[in-house]
C-alpha cells in the first residue's frame, strides 16, 4: 500500500498541515524582521541627517541673533547712544525676546506632553469592548 496523500491517515494530514502553517508563520515573521530592520536602517539615516541639519540650524540662529544685536547696536549708536550702552541694551532686548519665544514654545510642548494627552483612550475603550464581548460569549 503506497502512502499517497489520498491514502494517508487524517492524523498525519493534520500534523503535516500544522507543520506547514507553523513553517509559513516562521517565514512570515522572518520576512517581517528583515523588512523592519531595513526600514529601521533607512529611518536612522534620516535621523542622522535631521540631527546634522538641526545642529546647523542652531548655529545659523546664533549667527542671525548676533547680527540682530549688531544691527540694533548700530541703530542705537546712530540715535546718539554710547556704543557700550547701545551694545548692552541691544543684547538685553534681543535676549529677552528670544527668552520669551523659548518660554512660549517650551510651555506649549510641555502641555502637549502632559500625561492625559498621551492616554490611548480609543484603544483602551476598544480593548474593554473586546473583553466584554469575550466574557459574554464564554
Amino acid at each position: 500500500m503506497s502512502n499517497t496523500p489520498e491514502n494517508r491517515p487524517l492524523a498525519e494530514l493534520v500534523t503535516g498541515l500544522v507543520g506547514d502553517i507553523s513553517g509559513l508563520f516562521r517565514k512570515e515573521i522572518n520576512l517581517a524582521k528583515a523588512e523592519a530592520s531595513e526600514k529601521m536602517s533607512h529611518a536612522l539615516t534620516g535621523v542622522e541627517a535631521l540631527a546634522a541639519g538641526l545642529v546647523f540650524a542652531i548655529a545659523a540662529v546664533g549667527v542671525l541673533l548676533a547680527a540682530v544685536v549688531n544691527g540694533l547696536t548700530a541703530f542705537l549708536v546712530a540715535r546718539g547712544f554710547a556704543e557700550h550702552n547701545a551694545d548692552a541694551i541691544s543684547s538685553v532686548v534681543v535676549g529677552v525676546i528670544v527668552a520669551l519665544i523659548a518660554w512660549a514654545m517650551i510651555s506649549k510642548g510641555l502641555s502637549a506632553l502632559r500625561s492625559n494627552n498621551l492616554n490611548l483612550d480609543r484603544t483602551t475603550n476598544s480593548l474593554r469592548r473586546d473583553a466584554q464581548v469575550l466574557k459574554e460569549r464564554t
